[in-house]
């Protein structure tokens, strides 16, 4: 009798979540794209550096976290993706919802394509990461590396082309649209194009802004300027200079060409140019009570930090708390607005930068009108 014997020729089977593409290579992936459109965010708000600043870091650490997730896959990186992408989510719900403190994420705006689909990939990496950081790396089988490795950071990709038609309009601060008209004096006045404007407040603007440009050139000339009460605060070395007229600062006509508040010329070149009038409202007025002229499209300050001599020159800023050197006084709070009859690169209605840009109510960004800025 022969005895047959059966071999069993079937190798046993692979060990599971030893073979396939890791779930952490994934999350890795979607951390890449979200950096991408961070680094695209850090463009769009170039204008405020704390959010430039913000943008960048969260941009570096995606992209490096998403780096080491590549080649070491264990307990401890998983548990860092799904930190990092838990403060990205939350910062974003915060941005969206009350606004954080920080300049240029301060004001809630409307979620966007861009931004949800930065958050959307930080929450898919992190939801990913979190399931990682168990004892075993989990595989993902069904789906080929390069397919999910690509249509992340493809995506990532889309996201951060969208960039650059982000729209954020602050209420009175930096407004950014797709298209606009440049402010030209020379030609006819268009402001439309900016968010939130309605059609009545453009009209108001557009109208101070040609009744200024025809009627202010009557003070190009500081002698005749001077011959009407005018008298400089002393700022001319600065590159720009400032005339104010008392008499026409107590009056109760404001937005007045033929009786503005204020002068400014650029006297960078030698010879003083007429390039703004700066209107004021009556000294003491709230930032809260000013006119509403332009909605969005105009900001009005006050210069709360200058000190001043008695003859009514500055010469000096505010200490640390808001105390002028012994001899120099601060003015009356006074809301002021600039009207540009010049082309400029933040608008009509730009204040100037740095220490003489003024305090702004409580809320706003400073303005920055690229939609009608000068190139």
């Amino acid at each position: 009798m022969t005895l047959t014997i059966e071999r069993e020729t079937t190798l046993p089977a692979a060990a599971p979540g030893r073979s396939g593409t890791s779930l952490l290579v994934v999350a890795a992936a979607a951390s890449f794209g979200a950096g991408a459109i961070h680094a695209g965010a850090a463009t769009v708000h170039s204008e405020h550096r704390a959010a430039v600043l913000v943008f960048t870091a969260l941009c570096l650490a995606q992209l490096a976290w998403g780096a080491v997730a590549m080649s070491r896959r264990d307990q401890y990186v998983a548990l860092a993706g799904a930190t990092l992408s838990a403060a990205a989510v939350g910062g974003w719900v915060l941005a969206k919802t009350i606004g954080l403190p920080i300049s240029g994420l301060d004001v809630v705006e409307p979620v966007q394509f861009a931004d949800a689909m930065a958050a959307g990939l930080a929450a898919f990496s992190g939801l990913l990461a979190l399931i990682c950081c168990g004892t075993r790396m989990p595989m993902l089988r069904a789906i080929p590396l390069w397919a999910s490795v690509g249509a992340l950071v493809a995506a990532g990709g889309v996201g951060t082309v969208a960039t650059a038609s982000h729209v954020h309009a602050h209420a009175a601060g930096h407004v950014h649209a797709a298209a606009g008209h440049p402010y030209d004096p020379a030609l006819p006045i268009d402001l439309s194009g900016t968010p939130g404007v309605t059609p009545q407040q453009q009209a108001a603007a557009e109208q101070l802004v040609v009744l200024t440009i025809a009627r202010l050139p009557q003070w190009a000339d500081q002698k005749v300027a001077f011959a009407h009460g005018f008298t400089s605060i002393g700022d001319g070395f600065t590159g720009i200079e400032h005339l104010i007229n008392r008499t026409f600062m107590t009056d109760k006509t404001v937005l007045d060409p033929d009786r503005p508040e204020s002068l400014v010329y650029d006297t960078s070149k030698g010879k003083p140019t007429l390039v703004a009038a700066m209107y004021m409202v009556a000294p003491g007025t709230p930032l809260s009570d000013v006119p509403d002229v332009g909605g969005a499209l105009v900001q009005w300050h006050i210069h709360d930090n200058l000190c001043y001599s008695p003859a009514g020159l500055v010469r000096g800023v505010t200490d640390a708390n808001g105390v002028c050197p012994t001899g120099l006084v601060k003015p009356v709070p006074t809301p002021m607005v600039h009207v540009w009859i010049t082309p400029h690169r933040c608008g009509p209605f730009a204040a100037l930068e740095g220490i003489a840009g003024g305090s702004i109510a409580a809320g706003q960004t400073r303005l920055c009108d690229h939609v009608h800025g000068a190139a």
